[in-house]
């Protein structure tokens, strides 16, 4: 017999032992009231009805039903249903006609009942897991009318546990870490297995863990789950990442029990106990003596078998650098220690350096013993010769030139010389970007500056200017040096008045009176400062109307000598002052200070300086301006009216009955201007204008003007220029024309033309008989259309 259906049977034999230990004494002690009920299970016989017929008549009365749990394995199968129990009751005696009724959780469908011997079946399969225990209620109803005989009475059906359920890790598989080199013991992590059993009845439920896999580096805690370190160091640079195989068995663990298995992936966190050490003892490089400030000469590199921030390695210069001409620094990429330049390095004065180079962790852990965590490495760097440009003395030169130097002066002397040990001659050349002007030259072969155009310290005081210095055997080879050249300051330049000064002095003002302080300026920049005189002109040294006084500060001050001036008398004074400076030679310049004579206030305060007041002295009063200002005012009122009487009629009358503002249209084309019959031209001309006269009608006359009898325009026989003439001489004697110019318009076409007519109609005679060669005598104009028509005439004859 497979030994699943071993294990099945014993648990059914146990829980038949359960029922009968439970339900015997109760069934042999239960008093009966009347008419008793009983329960039979898994077909023991628990039957009241056995009981003697004394101890029914002793007994107190009970219920008639005597009651217990009902138990079931779950997982039974066989082929035909289980029975679970037996109902019976005190009525089930003789032929009465009665059955039992089962209502309440599976009833009908999970449990069955006899209704005539109130055996209780399952018909299903049961699963504890899924419900444990079933509710249901049992009565006995007459078989006829289904009428109630007793009340009903309620009992639960347990589903008995078998160990059909094995272990499981819900939350697995695991994964777990824990730092390299951890004690004996140290915890790494916990699993939990659950089992569906029934906790409480038996071992079903009762788990053990053991370990299948990762022995001899981890241990498990038999019934807690607990994982724990086994080995003694255990180090991540050997083996990094473990898979532990973890079982859970029931029963206790012991044989028969179902189990469950987990994984858990341990894996071993990196510490800092490994020192970083150099792939190799020595390094050489050679480096060209040009490289520049801040560029790579060379790599070393420091392996560390740690990982991340325990791989970082910081290197350092230890020995062999005195005059700090390198550096080393860490890629953080590639922890590579870069060999950096910070002094450019001369091929003539020291050819090759010895290193001793540092790498060191950056961080160490405070258990390590192992040792110091740094290593060392000889780096030898061999300098290479370059060809390098030439070198200034300087890099900068300052120079100075007076502003008045000739021409050629020598101002300074630039030097460079080629580092190089051969040597080259060096040529000497002025950028002339920063020369515009070009102010300056220099000497190709000693450097020497000359002065190439005047100078002017007003104008420009400093000259900044870039020199060059290039190899003769190798021009590509160039240098640069600054040379600011400053321009002395000489006296040429005579002082002058600060602005422009114009003073005003009151008709009232006392003598002695300041008029204006006056001070100068001069574009100079003496050593020693600014100190100027002030005097006057020769000729003015005795001037009756003002005199000037020296404020010692470089300005003066105007006074009046007297309070009798006066804008009658003369309204302004102009005072020449000469202002000479401190220089060698000095210098000076002519000033002119201009006075304004006013009036002013009591107090000072000028309120005119115009010469409004002159015409007082004649002797006129106020009442005679008046009226003087009044008839000039009549006069303009009379002119005035008079202007608007003149002005009341147009300039221009316009009439629509005038010819001259009809546009008259037709559509017949002429013959000329002696083709006369076309149409009548009498009717361009202005009706009123036949009878020799027409009115002006631009202005409204004053004078009947009585025209002189004309010479009549008629259509035919009038000369265009004795017409025009005859207008013209009207216009000129009519004495209501305008002054001004006027339009005259005449509606007259001329005849005579010595062009004659080019219309061709109304023409009596054909082409054969014209001729055309009167077109050539007309003038160069009409010189291409004669030849047109005599080329014409030639190429019909031929």
């Amino acid at each position: 017999m497979p030994k699943r259906s071993e294990e099945m049977l014993m648990d059914l034999w146990m829980s038949l032992l359960l029922v009968w230990i439970t339900c015997a004494p109760r069934v042999s002690t239960t008093p009966i009231v009347g008419q008793s009920k009983s329960i039979q299970t898994g077909g023991s016989a628990a039957v009241a009805s056995g009981l003697g017929e004394g101890q029914r008549l002793l007994s107190r009365a009970k219920r008639g039903w005597v009651w217990n749990q009902m138990f079931v394995l779950e997982e039974f199968s066989g082929p035909d249903p289980i029975l679970v129990g037996r109902l019976h009751t005190d009525l089930d005696v003789g032929g009465k006609n009665i059955k039992y009724v089962l209502a309440g959780e599976g009833a009908g469908t999970i449990f069955a009942i006899n209704e005539l011997t109130g055996d209780i079946h399952a018909m299903k399969r049961l699963d504890r897991e899924e419900k444990a225990e079933y509710t249901l209620t049992a009565q006995v109803v007459n078989a006829d009318t289904d009428e109630p005989l007793e009340p009903p009475s309620e009992f639960i059906i347990k589903v008995q546990d078998i160990n059909d359920n094995p272990p499981q890790f819900i939350e697995g598989p695991y994964r777990a870490a824990i730092p390299e080199m951890s004690a004996v013991g140290t915890t790494v992590t916990r699993v939990t297995a659950t089992d569906a059993d029934d906790p409480v009845y038996g071992n079903s439920a009762k788990l053990v863990y053991s370990i299948l896999e990762g022995q001899p580096y981890f241990s498990v805690d038999a019934n807690f789950g607990t994982i724990k370190i086994a080995l003694h160091e255990m180090d991540r640079e050997m083996r990094e990442e473990y898979l532990v195989v973890i079982q859970a068995k029931d029963m206790g663990g012991h044989m028969g029990g179902l189990s469950g298995t987990t994984t858990v992936t341990i894996t071993l966190m990196d510490i800092n106990d490994n020192p970083p050490k150099f792939s190799k003892s020595l390094y050489e490089f050679v480096i060209p003596e040009n490289l520049p400030i801040g560029k790579m000469g060379g790599k070393v590199k420091a392996n560390d078998r740690d990982i991340g921030e325990n791989a970082k390695s910081t290197y350092s210069i230890i020995e062999g650098d005195d005059q700090g001409t390198f550096e080393i620094v860490t890629d953080a990429q590639t922890q590579e220690g870069i060999l950096r330049l910070k002094k450019p390095l001369n091929y003539e004065t020291k050819r090759a350096y010895t290193l001793k180079v540092e790498a060191g962790n950056m961080q160490t852990e405070p258990s390590s013993s192992s040792g110091p965590f740094k290593d060392t490495a000889t780096v030898k760097i061999v300098v290479e010769d370059s060809d390098e440009p030439p070198i200034f003395s300087k890099p900068i030169y300052l120079l100075e030139v007076n502003e008045n130097a000739p021409i050629n002066t020598v101002i300074g002397t630039v030097t460079a010389r080629d580092p190089d040990g051969p040597g080259s001659l060096v040529r000497y050349f002025i950028d002339r970007h920063t020369d515009l002007e070009r102010q300056f030259n220099i000497n190709v072969d000693d450097g020497k500056i000359t002065l190439a155009k005047p100078l002017d310290r007003e104008t420009d005081m400093w000259h900044n200017i870039t020199v060059t210095a290039t190899e003769v055997r190798n021009h590509s080879q160039i240098s640069r040096a600054i040379v600011a050249i400053r321009v002395m300051d000489i006296n040429d330049n005579a002082p002058e008045f600060a602005t422009e000064y114009e003073a005003f002095l009151c008709e009232n003002g006392k003598p002695g009176q300041v008029i204006q302080t006056v001070s100068a300026v001069d574009k100079d920049d003496p050593i020693q400062g600014h100190y100027f005189d002030y005097r006057l002109v020769p000729e003015m040294l005795n001037n009756p109307n003002f005199t000037i006084k020296n404020n010692q500060d470089n300005s003066i001050s105007v006074l009046a000598k007297h309070d009798t001036f006066r804008r009658q008398k003369q309204e302004v004074y102009f005072l020449p002052i000469i202002v000479t400076d401190n220089g060698n030679p000095p210098m000076s310049s002519t000033n002119t200070l201009t006075i304004r004579v006013c009036g002013c206030s009591k107090d000072g305060v000028v309120q005119s300086c115009n010469v409004e007041a002159y015409v007082l002295p004649i002797g006129l009063s106020m009442g005679a301006l008046i009226a003087i200002l009044a008839c000039i005012i009549l006069l303009l009122v009379v002119l005035f009216v008079t202007l608007r009487r003149h002005k009341n009629e147009p300039l221009i009358i316009k009439d629509d009955e005038d010819v001259r503002e009809n546009i008259i249209r037709y559509d017949d084309e002429g013959g000329g201007e002696e083709d006369t019959e076309a149409f009548d031209i009498a009717t361009l001309q202005n009706p009123d204008g036949i009878n020799g006269y027409m009115p002006r009608k631009d202005i409204k006359p004053d004078l009947q003007f009585m025209p002189r009898a004309g010479q009549h325009s008629g259509p035919n026989g009038v000369d265009v220029d004795e017409f025009i003439n005859v207008r013209l001489h009207e216009a000129d004697n009519d004495p209501t024309a305008p002054p001004y110019d006027s339009i005259q318009i005449y509606g007259y076409e001329g005849r005579g033309s010595i062009a004659g007519s080019l219309s061709s109609l109304e023409t009596a005679s054909s082409d054969s008989d014209q001729n055309y060669d009167y077109l050539r005598e007309w003038g160069p104009r009409f010189r291409r259309l004669g030849e047109l028509y005599s080329v014409g005439e030639s190429d019909r004859e031929t």
